[in-house]
């Protein structure tokens, strides 16, 4: 595969993962739990990083924001850290990797957009190790009160929301790979060429 078609698979990969992370971090469903009836479930409880929820069996949801952000559980101040930081730095990824890529015709000689587009690969990596520790730090912070038989308090179960995020971190670690890949196949291709 040549250079510039990795670049191409890369950056197809990156902005997809970057796109799934950015819609994690508004979602509404990282934990779900439901009180069921006798044949309807009654309510659903529901919460993401910002807010807390309850949709009855009518389909009205009654939704209560988090007070503040010093009361807050330190999981829930480090997840929103990081789903951010994943979001700005695949920002910064795509924007470095539309300037270093080899089909573009900006971002200037051959060494220096191998170096942009190492960067972005760079960009992309972090940014899906961040949304992927987020995501787990979140889940791990479900199934430790789920499992814990002294916890009485309701219990929850991961939401959809942890899922698309996952796959989309999933995706920009692929796409940033791919980014470092490409860069090693044109420094090889320089090596056979200039023997």
């Amino acid at each position: 595969m040549s250079a510039m078609a990795t670049e191409i698979a890369a950056f197809l990969l990156a902005v997809c993962g970057w796109i799934l992370v950015s819609s994690t971090l508004p979602s509404d469903y990282w934990k779900v739990s439901s009180v069921d009836g006798t044949v309807i479930t009654t309510a659903t409880f529901w919460s993401n990083l910002w807010k807390t929820c309850v949709t009855d069996s009518t389909g009205v949801s009654n939704c209560k924001d988090f007070p503040s952000m010093l009361a807050l559980d330190a999981y829930i101040q480090v997840c929103r850290g990081l789903m951010i930081a994943a979001v700005c730095l695949g920002f910064f990824g795509a924007t470095l990797a539309l300037l270093g890529m080899k089909c573009t015709k900006v971002g200037g000689s051959e060494t220096t957009k191998a170096r942009l587009a190492f960067l972005a690969g760079c960009h992309y990596l972090l940014s899906g190790l961040c949304c992927m520790s987020a995501c787990s730090i979140y889940a791990h912070r479900i199934t430790s009160d789920f499992f814990d038989p002294f916890f009485v308090a309701q219990k929850f179960e991961l939401g959809a929301a942890l899922f698309v995020g996952w796959s989309g971190s999933l995706l920009c670690i692929l796409g940033g790979l791919l980014f470092c890949l490409s860069l090693w196949e044109t420094s090889r291709t320089r090596q056979v060429d200039s023997s």
